[in-house]
């Protein structure tokens, strides 16, 4: 019998009876219960938020700020009541919250102190202060109102805070309008000062130009004499120089006349010292060239000998083994060193020589010179006496004269000077004059060029400062308080909690669908396996009944879930949404297929474990990287992971890729479990004491 007809066989069995047609029903609407009352029961709480009771407790004073009444408390507490989105308010003393809240009658409370609004009023002053609300809540009563609370007083505490910045910003834009007109005041007074100072510049430049005519005249006075003045005292310093020049001369001359007469009284005598000066001088610079030219060879000579002394004296008197030793020694031995000190020696001359050689020539130069001068002076010695009286007689007429001109000069530089002093002072004291014109003309100007600049400046000041009215301050006073908006945006948005979380529980329903049918049908077909069947086709007729019950249940859920008051799950995809579901409970039917089979009763406590460790890693409510490390490691092994993953994406939309990644992973399990359960077949063909006296039974 093919594996259909024995599954067609299996399901018969619920249609004899009313207990087992009410079964095959239970089956049917196991996973109704499961997926649609969960999802039903928080499809969207945060639409029901006005039927959770809270207290607030409004004990704020209110203040006076600028003559207006502000009472921030009694303003917030309206909106609060106005709003749809809010919890259910009750106004209620702090006694009465404090004792709600512990009771159990409040979810929590929220408190406006007595002095809130002039905390807030304080913004606008010169003390500002931070004003506070106070939120108290209670987790033994609802851990998760805590939760939401936070997001619903985020939107209490911004609102607040805005409204008190308005009335500090509104107050700036107040103070700006004052500073715009006392700005514009001041720049037409700023334009007056400029027209009497463009009156005032006027005759300060007919002043200057007045002085400025007498200056050039009196300067050009001043400027002639300067000129005669500054040329004679050039005059008087060149003549003065000179003087003190022919003078220092003839002293010279004079002296030196002095000292030279005794020697040139005697001609002769003059003359042969001078040739005897050329006749030295000759010789030195002969011998001197012969002493540069001999110097080397001789210290070559003598460092020879004295290096040949030594090489006798060591290989007769000190070379062991050599010839014996001779009686001369001590006689050879003073031969030797005296020959290595001349050799020394005339090293040491030759090296001067060498090092001196540029000196050598430029004193052989210089003797040839004295040679030269000598032998001139032989020759001029007859006329030297004549000579130098005459020269002597002129260079004290030309001192004489110079000494006059010199007197002359400072006479004339004398006068002159008194002149330019007296032309100097009327120069100055016009020029000073002049001056001071210019410079009352420059600061006129000046005046006239800064008031302008003021006026510009303040009328500009003026044009940018804002002068804004009531309407102009009300919407900058409102952006400015909030001026930045958060632009929430989903890319694949679920409406509610329900739709977010369906992708979890739809696959929990199925599972524990398929964990309840086959507590009612057997894993593997009694007959089959009695007959030795294959154990795949054991397998299979096992298996198709609990897959075409899954079938069923995700037609009958999926309809509740879409059409069902109350619900309305809107799916991206839903042709393939039912595909995918259909191809889950297949692969759910065959795995809990295999553990009730291969472990007996002890397969039902581990179908349970199994989906245990599926909904704890399959990340269907928080992000699975926020579970501890062991989840995040059995996470990409467990089908549900896949399945939670790939419902989102045909639920919410998305990129379809996760759905053919899942339905691939899904079919393997299918396969592989399948295959698992043809071999506990095939071990179950064999009967054992173990089978027919099991030690556990469910």
């Amino acid at each position: 019998m093919r594996s259909p007809k024995l599954a067609a066989l299996e399901l018969k069995r619920f249609g004899r009876g009313k207990l087992p047609r009410a079964a095959l029903v239970a089956l049917l609407l196991l996973p109704l219960l499961y997926g649609a009352l969960y999802l039903w029961s928080f499809w969207d709480p945060y639409k029901r938020l006005d039927q959770v009771p809270v207290a607030l407790v409004n004990a704020d004073k209110g203040t006076t700020v600028d003559g207006k009444r502000l009472d921030a408390g009694a303003e917030i507490a309206k909106k609060l009541h106005a709003s749809k989105k809010s919890f259910e308010w009750h106004d209620v003393s702090a006694d009465e919250a404090a004792k709600g809240l512990e009771d159990g009658s409040y979810y929590l409370t929220l408190t406006m102190p007595a002095d809130f609004s002039a905390k807030i009023a304080s913004s606008s002053g010169e003390d500002p202060t931070t004003g506070a609300l106070q939120v108290r809540t209670n987790d033994a009563n609802n851990y998760i109102v805590g939760s939401i609370s936070r997001s619903v007083f985020a939107e209490v505490r911004s609102a607040a805070s805005a409204n008190a910045s308005r009335g500090f910003l509104d107050k700036i834009f107040v103070n700006f309008s004052d500073l715009h007109d006392k700005t514009a005041e001041a720049a037409d007074g700023a334009d007056k000062l400029k027209d009497g100072a463009g009156k005032a510049k006027e005759g300060a430049k007919e002043l200057a130009d007045g002085l400025d005519t007498a200056g050039e005249k009196s300067g050009e006075l001043n400027t002639g004499l300067k000129k005669l003045n500054s040329a004679a005292g050039k005059l008087e310093t060149g003549s003065k120089d000179v003087a003190d020049g022919t003078q220092a001369l003839a002293d010279k001359v004079n002296g030196a006349a002095d000292k030279a007469r005794p020697f040139v009284k005697d001609p002769k005598n003059l003359a042969d010292t001078a040739e005897l000066v050329a006749d030295s001088a000759k010789v030195v610079n002969n011998h001197l060239a012969t002493f540069t030219e001999k110097a080397p060879a001789a210290a070559a000579a003598a460092k020879k000998a004295a290096t040949g002394a030594d090489a006798y004296y060591t290989k007769h008197c000190v070379t062991p083994g050599g010839e014996p030793h001779l009686a001369s020694c001590p006689d050879l031995k003073k031969v030797r060193d005296d020959a290595a000190e001349a050799a020394e020696l005339s090293g040491d001359v030759s090296a001067l020589v060498k090092n001196a050689n540029g000196d050598v020539g430029k004193l052989r130069t210089q003797l040839t010179d004295l040679e030269k001068k000598a032998r001139e002076l032989v020759d001029k010695a007859p006329q030297l006496a004549g000579d130098l009286d005459a020269a002597v007689a002129k260079v004290n007429a030309l001192n004489t004269g110079a000494h006059k001109v010199s007197t002359g000069m400072a006479q004339l530089h004398t006068g002159l000077g008194s002149a330019t002093t007296g032309s100097g002072a009327l120069s100055d004291g016009v020029g000073k004059l002049g001056d001071g014109a210019h410079r009352l003309d420059g600061g006129m100007y000046k005046l006239v060029d800064g008031t302008g600049e003021l006026a510009g400046g303040l009328h500009e000041g003026a044009g940018k400062i804002p002068d804004y009215d009531q309407q102009q301050r009300d919407r900058r006073t409102q952006v400015m308080a909030d001026p930045i908006q958060l632009a929430n945006q989903s890319l694949h948005k679920a409406p509610n909690y329900g739709t977010g979380f369906a992708p979890y529980f739809i696959p929990l329903s199925l599972w524990v669908g398929a964990m309840v049918a086959y507590m009612l049908i057997a894993p593997l077909n009694r007959r089959a396996l009695a007959a030795g069947a294959s154990p795949w086709r054991v397998a299979l007729a096992g298996w198709l009944p609990v897959a075409g019950l899954g079938a069923a249940q995700v037609a009958l859920l999926m309809s509740v879930l879409h059409w069902a008051p109350g619900l309305g799950l809107k799916m991206a995809h839903p042709a393939l949404t039912i595909a995918f579901l259909m191809l889950v409970t297949g692969c759910f039917a065959a795995i809990v297929q295999w553990l009730n089979a291969k472990f007996g009763a002890a397969g039902r406590i581990l179908v349970l474990a199994v989906l245990m460790l599926q909904l704890t890693s399959a990340g269907g409510t928080y992000p699975v990287q926020t579970s501890p490390d062991f989840f995040n490691w059995i996470h990409p092994y467990l089908p549900m992971s896949y399945i939670v993953e790939s419902l989102r994406r045909l639920i919410t939309g998305g990129d379809l890729a996760p759905v053919w990644q899942g339905s691939a992973v899904l079919l393997a399990f299918t396969v592989g479990a399948l295959a698992l359960t043809a071999l506990a077949a095939r071990g179950k063909q064999v009967w054992t004491m173990d089978r027919l006296h099991p030690e556990l039974s469910l």
